[in-house]
């Protein structure tokens, strides 16, 4: 088995990966790819529950999506997990997709049936199941600062909603996506709880000035934007923001610490980076293939050798 596939490679899979052992029937379909740990985690998993199947990574360009998933659909696979670029604009492409991806408007795992693709959302299931086990706290009971309008930030700003939050800020560069964003969410604000002078939910943008005055009011902030996934990479906030009261979840992950978890951490913050949300998700992604209960610890012990 390869470490990476390609589309062309796709193309003519009975040459490139359909004599692979165990057969490849899982995937992660990306771009960039070769950074995921996804592969570590459900391996682990498939070999702990006795299933003789692999699981690889796909490097797919956004121009190849579709060409990708129509292969893939008609292949003997069972499911491929998406992620950047392409949770988005996979929608267009989908048979079936559950009220939760709908929702969000962004997917992330796809069962196959029947050469059909059925859609799924475990963003923010995820999220909720990583800030229990790093921070021992739920969402209901926090102020949350999200950043980043697009597909992980819906789905994490929803289960915020859903587990009905004290507060909940949506910051992004651009304010009409994170206004829009939370004009979809305010049903779940309606009722009666009153925080004094700042709003339940509020969108915001980027700068300084803004920043600081919510960084004040809140006591989680989730960097849900791609930010970090390169080294070259811009902090999503700027570091002198960052103070010892926070909680600080950074979706991007590492085998180190993230640039945002460092600063966090120097700053006296309390930081974690994405690597438990991935372990949840993939538990989720499992569940959703085979119907049964994932090996949850074969896959931390995966993760963390």
């Amino acid at each position: 088995m390869k470490e990476i596939y390609t589309f062309a490679d796709l193309q003519d899979w009975r040459k490139a990966g359909g004599r692979a052992k165990p057969p490849i029937r899982l995937g992660l379909v990306g771009s960039p790819v070769a950074h995921s740990l996804s592969p570590q985690i459900q391996n682990a998993a498939l070999k702990e529950a006795g299933i003789a199947m692999g699981y690889t990574r796909f490097e797919i360009a956004p121009e190849e999506l579709q060409g990708a998933l129509e292969i893939l659909s008609a292949l003997d696979f069972v499911g491929v997990n998406l992620t950047v670029p392409h949770k988005i604009p996979a929608l267009a492409f989908v048979d079936e997709m559950d009220e939760t991806a709908r929702k969000i408007g962004a997917i992330n795992t796809l069962k196959i049936e029947g050469g059909k693709l059925r859609a799924f959302n475990t963003d923010g299931r995820g999220f909720a199941r990583a800030i229990r086990e790093e921070f021992s706290v739920d969402l209901r009971d926090l102020r949350i600062l999200v950043l980043g309008a697009g597909g992980a930030a819906r789905a994490i700003a929803l289960q915020c909603a859903k587990e009905n939050c004290e507060r909940l800020v949506i910051a992004n560069r651009d304010v009409v996506k994170a206004n829009a964003l939370c004009e979809q969410l305010r049903e779940f604000f309606a009722g009666p709880r009153v925080l004094g002078p700042v709003s339940r939910l509020q969108a915001t943008g980027l700068d300084e000035a803004a920043s600081r005055f919510q960084i004040a009011n809140v006591d989680l902030l989730v960097n849900a934007t791609p930010l970090g996934l390169r080294r070259r990479d811009a902090l999503p906030i700027t570091a002198r923001l960052l103070a010892p009261h926070l909680m600080v979840y950074d979706t991007v992950y590492a085998r180190g610490e993230t640039a945002l978890v460092s600063e966090a951490r120097a700053a006296g913050a309390r930081a974690a980076n994405g690597l438990s949300m991935l372990l949840h998700q993939g538990a989720l992604a499992y569940e959703i293939w085979f119907e049964r209960s994932a090996p949850l610890d074969a896959m931390r012990n995966a993760l963390r050798s």
